[in-house]
């Protein structure tokens, strides 16, 4: 999978060139109605050249270090001593106020306004993920998870400990671990990226931007989903349809007509692979990510203590790289070599692939699923796996972008959840 990373700007006022956008297509049933954001007002006329620069210069990087995991040459990241709420993998992060200080640019072509409001901005700055716990103690229980760039509104402070409130998720942080004040609306305009939020309870998205295209597949309005061009060309799209569409996806559509209607449509990125939605059941703005809730309990199993275990072990490498094709579970790995590599170590043997995974696992049904069970993915045929941690939530090596992530289990359509015990 090609790798794609996104720099984005958020705020009262976020102007991003066109070509640095994406979009999305589908279809879908009924239109609930929409959320405002929250979040900092900041002016981002003078930023696009800089977050475009940083981008190239990362993807770059991210390819560097990717051909070094392949060569086994890229190093474990190692826990420090004193960080218990950190994940094993976990150090804090490097960044400086140097880091966050944007250049002067020209001014983009194009404007996309949005309103994020945050009171007292704070971002995650730890390499994998911090706990947020229920009272400012690391004895406390766990409420949730944020990963590096997680945004969150800092309620107080004291003694060490930030009382946050992240999307749905509201707890105790280490303060230390989070960047704030003037530094932390810097590095939002950078590390923000552009998101579609569907308004329906599903959508339909489809392989093409046309309603004749066969359906991809179905999504949740439970997620926010990356877009990978907002604004689609002609241009853009008969080399899309020469290079990376099929027979199947172009039979019965009526190419013209779809050129002709392409302003109302958007692709995304699932899980690195490119759908199409129509933009009148998303709402697209630019977004820092947000906690995702996880109670310890949520991995218990009556029926089988040892799933639980399994879940705890997996979710030490939450927020650690994604890499296509690679099976470290610390230097980097896609999503069966994931799975693989949390079942090896409890002493189970599954085959490498996702596919060849869903063949070996027998089939359970969503009213009996429990800890530890596997979740496949796809359109047609399998090709994505996550494992089920409970409380309605997997986790996943998702993407280059992402890494390995927490997401709702119904965030795409399962083809079949597997059990191998």
């Amino acid at each position: 999978m090609k790798k794609r990373y996104h720099k984005f700007i958020m705020a009262g006022t976020i102007v991003v060139l066109t070509g640095s956008l994406v979009s999305i297509h589908g279809q879908a049933v009924s239109i609930s109605k929409e959320k405002p954001l929250a979040g900092i007002t900041l002016s981002l006329d003078h930023y696009c050249e800089t977050v475009i620069a940083d981008a190239q210069e990362d993807a770059a990087q991210a390819q560097k270090e990717a051909q070094n995991v392949q060569t086994g040459a890229v190093n474990t990241t190692q826990q420090s001593a004193e960080v218990q709420d950190v994940a094993a993998t976990a150090a804090p992060d490097q960044t400086t106020l140097t880091d966050l200080t944007p250049q002067a640019t020209k001014e983009p072509e194009q404007k996309i306004k949005l309103s994020a409001k945050y009171k007292n901005l704070g971002i995650v700055k730890v390499d994998t993920y911090l706990n947020v716990r229920k009272k400012a103690s690391e004895n406390s229980a766990l409420v949730g998870k944020m990963t590096k760039n997680t945004g969150c509104d800092i309620l107080s402070t004291k003694k060490g400990w930030s009382k946050i409130r992240s999307g749905k998720v509201k707890g105790y942080v280490k303060t230390k671990y989070l960047i704030q004040g003037e530094a932390a609306q810097q590095k939002a305009l950078k590390v923000a990226s552009l998101k579609a939020i569907v308004k329906t309870e599903t959508l339909n998205v489809r392989y093409l931007p046309s309603t004749d295209a066969p359906i991809y597949d179905q999504l949740s309005e439970d997620e926010d989903y990356t877009v990978e061009k907002e604004n689609l060309t002609v241009e853009y799209m008969k080399n899309y349809v020469k290079k990376k569409s099929s027979k199947n996806a172009t039979k019965g559509v009526d190419l013209d007509a779809m050129y002709d209607d392409l302003s109302n449509w958007v692709m995304l990125s699932i899980d690195d692979e490119k759908v199409f939605v129509s933009k009148d059941f998303v709402s697209i703005k630019y977004k820092l990510k947000s906690a995702v809730s996880f109670k310890e309990s949520d991995s218990s199993s009556s029926s089988d203590s040892g799933n639980g275990s399994m879940v705890s072990y997996a979710m030490q490498f939450l927020g650690n790289r994604y890499v296509w094709g690679g099976t470290s579970l610390t230097n980097g790995t896609d999503c069966s070599g994931f799975t693989m590599g949390i079942y090896r170590h409890f002493g189970i043997s599954i085959p490498r692939t996702s596919a060849a995974q869903a063949s070996a696992s027998r089939s359970v049904k969503s009213s009996e699923v429990r800890p530890g069970d596997l979740f496949f993915y796809g359109s047609g045929h399998v090709s994505h796996v996550a494992m089920y941690i409970g409380g309605g939530k997997i986790i996943h090596a998702s993407n280059a972008r992402d890494g390995i992530k927490i997401s709702n289990a119904y965030y795409r359509k399962p083809l079949k959840i597997g059990r191998f015990s």
